[in-house]
């Protein structure tokens, strides 16, 4: 444990798909969180397939799971954060050093820490406090910096806030309310919400100022699946799950999980531009440097792959394990990697998409329930 081996281990389950991928010559370096095993991996992925390199214990409480979630690395590679999403009651973020994956701080935050992003100058950690475990009360957007770990803010939103990230120079953060049907902005310089956007088909509004409590029925809308779960018949709700600022066009996409949608909001007008048939239960999003939409299918054992310009399905390709979850692209575009939680007691697993055939090359099982996953680095042979 500690440091990257970079020679295969002899214990590390590798699993290649029939598509080659010796023809790719960089090595790619990823971390994932596994929540129900405490268990962070190191999962290395080069000619020769995906293999896990080594495992991190995380967590503090030894009688029962700690949780990890999110995972997110630093813009200079030399640490990543997780959230540990159990506590007494309250959860955490944890700070690691990405040279020997020594734990070097915490810090103690809302019920339930989830998505978390790293502001693109490295000052400043966003992490949604999702309450999965409370009342369904409005819950928070957290405010640290990584430096020294320390909550400086705590930022009230909506009911179960979720899908922490940063637009390219740092100025917004997005996140959505699963329970309050809202795409929520976060000016990063005056910490405050600047805009809110009501997602409810039929009912698209945006609005400046913080966001509104929804009259929805909180009681009849179940959240033991975390997206899992099929919407009852003649259900007009979003339920959004992630929200992702594009790369090339003045927008951001929200994934909305429960009508199988993803919905564009244009940034300048605050206004809805359209809206993208997705897989089943479209969960978590990524987005390439040159403009391609990657989304999870977490009710269709899938990821899709979409044109952004045309709103065009690119492809829809399937997972080797069910509860398909999270989605970290590579830098240069290559590959995209596919945390997979898996059921019961599977293990999860790491996918990684070729995102010039459009297909899987390789596969690795980790720790069960993998979620946050991010990646570190790449190394030409």
């Amino acid at each position: 444990m500690g440091q990257w081996n970079f020679v295969a281990l002899a214990f590390a389950v590798v699993t290649v798909f029939t598509h080659p991928v010796a023809a790719q010559q960089r090595t790619y370096f990823v971390y994932v969180a596994s929540e129900a095993a405490d268990k962070i991996t190191a999962v290395r992925f080069g000619p020769d397939g995906a293999a896990v390199d080594h495992e991190i214990p995380t967590g503090m409480m030894p009688t029962d799971i700690d949780g990890p979630h999110g995972l997110a690395v630093s813009p200079d590679k030399a640490y990543y954060y997780v959230s540990i999403a159990h506590g007494q009651p309250n959860g955490s973020v944890w700070k690691y050093s990405t040279k020997d994956d020594k734990l070097v701080g915490r810090v103690s935050l809302g019920m339930f820490p989830a998505t978390l992003d790293v502001a693109p100058d490295g000052d400043f950690l966003f992490v949604v406090n999702f309450n999965l475990h409370g009342d369904m009360v409005p819950s928070s957007v957290s405010v640290v910096t990584p430096e020294d770990m320390t909550e400086i803010a705590r930022i009230p939103t909506c009911t179960m806030p979720h899908g922490s990230r940063l637009n390219a120079d740092g100025s917004r953060h997005y996140s959505v309310c699963m329970m309050d049907e809202q795409l929520v902005e976060i000016d990063t310089a005056t910490l405050k919400t600047s805009r809110h956007f009501i997602l409810t088909r039929g009912r698209e509004a945006g609005m400046n100022g913080p966001p509104m409590r929804m009259q929805r029925d909180h009681t009849s809308a179940s959240t033991s699946g975390h997206g899992t779960e099929a919407p009852a018949a003649g259900d007009i709700s979003c339920s959004p799950t992630w929200a992702q600022p594009s790369k090339t066009t003045a927008s951001v996409f929200v994934a909305c999980n429960g009508s199988s949608e993803i919905v564009e909001v244009s940034l300048h007008e605050w206004k809805l531009v359209r809206r993208i048939p997705a897989g089943p239960g479209v969960y978590n999003l990524g987005m390439t440097r040159d403009g391609r939409l990657i989304a999870t299918n977490r009710r269709d054992q899938s990821v899709s792959v979409f044109d952004v310009e045309s709103g065009k399905e690119l492809a829809r390709v399937r997972t080797r394990r069910k509860v398909v979850h999270g989605v970290a692209v590579a830098p240069d575009d290559r590959y995209a990697f596919i945390s997979v939680e898996g059921i019961a007691s599977e293990p999860g697993t790491v996918e990684v998409l070729d995102l010039k055939s459009l297909t899987m090359v390789a596969s690795v099982d980790v720790g069960p329930q993998a979620g946050g996953i991010d990646v570190l680095r790449t190394v030409d042979r």
